[in-house]
């Protein structure tokens, strides 16, 4: 039996294994054992995002927990960073989210923070998993009377949106700014609007209808279209988009222009820096960052450090290396002096924030950065050996790079989350970046698919 954990908690197809009641019920216990060793009642926080299958898992994953002897604190639909927030400050021991992030809604996950609001590390997933797969849970249970219980937290929405509105600088305002949001029907189709609002924005709300089976469809980060056209239709200053679960940010600047994650970071990391903020002048990303990135580095003086692609492993290299800010081109964005996880919304409040203070369109902010020609084509594939096992891709990235003459770059990986390969390339002009990862998509399509 495979492991279960990915790069982003356990995913899978909703009622189907792995995702399905009988495992939510077994990781709540398997994780609320662990917890006993420290606290002979831990404390846990369950929150999910939209998708219709979140009210099967989030109940499974109660039961389990309160059938170990714990004790839940139910938020119901909450960003994710909204949940590890809630779980760090009411003091808890661990918190659940229920939720596939930017995947289409017949999918669902369980990610699972610690106690400070912190993803857990490998060798707490391990111990997990190891728990869940043994079949011993069983026999671990406690006497009827050391059962747990679990309680309705009401207030947790608005505890988040005030911890957001502080992130915003109180020297700056945002009365009479439009702002276009596209909410993704997802987590944070109440959050974001509400923090916007109350800052004073005049604000525009898209795909903010939620019913189960509409998170991230043709919306959202991964599909700005709809936004792109509100902020130009409403001659909005900035259009704001998120994931599912909340915590990716993709702007759109007042021309309906795309900023991506890669251009965040630098807008960003630029302003810690021009504010004597950015701690050891480091910027951390992953290695599917865009070339134009490390160049920015480069001319605006400041490090860069590439990290493993999963946020969890940028915040672990920002911990390690001391750096405040780092995230991927996806989106997620993760500043350390304020939240432990990539937080689409304070994100975007930090960088509405910028351009306030730089006095400069979103357009402007943009050119901070050249972005390099990219092409990523997702494979679909049957099994993930090692890349480097199997000739026909090995030969295949060989030519392509070759045929980059030093110009670009050649990255192949498997998704952690989907049983899909990432072909990304980079190259001098957008033809030629596109030949080539075609034709390596091709390999691996025709190796492994």
């Amino acid at each position: 039996m495979g492991r279960l954990f990915g790069t982003d908690g356990i995913r899978g197809e909703a009622n189907r294994y792995p995702m399905d009641a009988t495992m939510a019920f077994a990781v709540g216990q398997a994780v609320t054992y662990v917890l006993r060793k420290e606290r002979h009642q831990p404390r846990v926080v369950i929150g999910k995002d939209t998708r219709i299958s979140g009210y099967m898992l989030e109940s499974a994953l109660e039961a389990g927990v309160t059938s170990m002897g714990g004790m839940v604190q139910m938020v119901g639909v909450l960003p994710t960073p909204g949940i590890a927030y809630i779980t760090e400050s009411m003091r808890a021991d661990a918190g659940f989210v229920v939720s596939a992030s930017h995947n289409p809604y017949q999918d669902n996950g369980i990610k699972v923070f610690s106690g400070s609001g912190f993803k857990l590390s490998d060798e707490q997933e391990a111990e997990i998993e190891d728990l869940v797969l043994g079949g011993e849970l069983a026999s671990l249970v406690p006497p009827p009377r050391e059962m747990g219980k679990a309680y309705r937290l009401n207030d947790a929405i608005a505890r988040y949106i005030v911890f957001l509105k502080n992130a915003f600088p109180r020297s700056l305002s945002l009365e009479g700014i439009k702002i276009a949001l596209d909410v993704s029907n997802g987590a944070t189709y109440e959050v974001a609007p509400a923090v916007f609002r109350e800052l004073g924005a005049d604000l525009t709300v898209i795909h903010n209808r939620p019913n189960g089976l509409n998170i991230n469809d043709n919306c959202g980060s991964q599909h700005t279209e709809d936004l792109r056209r509100t902020v130009l239709e409403t001659g909005s200053v900035i259009g704001l988009a998120f994931d599912g679960d909340g915590d990716r940010l993709i702007a759109v600047d007042e021309k309906g222009k795309v900023v991506t994650g890669d251009q965040i970071l630098v807008i960003c990391a630029a302003q810690l820096k021009k504010e004597g903020k950015l701690e050891n002048d480091l910027l951390v990303s992953t290695i599917m960052s865009n070339l134009g990135l490390k160049v920015a580095c480069e001319k605006y003086g400041f490090k860069h450090y590439a990290s493993k692609v999963g946020d969890r492993y940028v915040l672990e290299d920002m911990q390690r290396l001391g750096a405040v800010i780092g995230g991927e081109d996806s989106g997620h964005v993760i500043f350390l002096r304020h939240q432990t996880t990539g937080d689409g919304t304070l994100s975007a409040i930090q960088l509405v924030s910028a351009m306030l203070k730089a006095g400069q369109p979103l357009s402007e902010l943009a050119k901070l950065m050249d972005v390099f020609p990219q092409k990523l084509i997702n494979v679909d594939v049957s099994r993930k050996p090692d890349v480097t096992t199997v000739p026909a891709i090995v030969a295949a990235i060989a030519r392509a790079e070759a045929a980059l003459e030093g110009k670009g770059r050649v990255l192949v990986r498997y998704s952690g989350t989907q049983n899909m390969c990432r072909v990304m390339v980079e190259g001098p002009t957008a033809d030629v970046t596109e030949k080539w990862a075609r034709e390596v998509a091709d390999v691996v399509r025709g190796a492994i698919g």
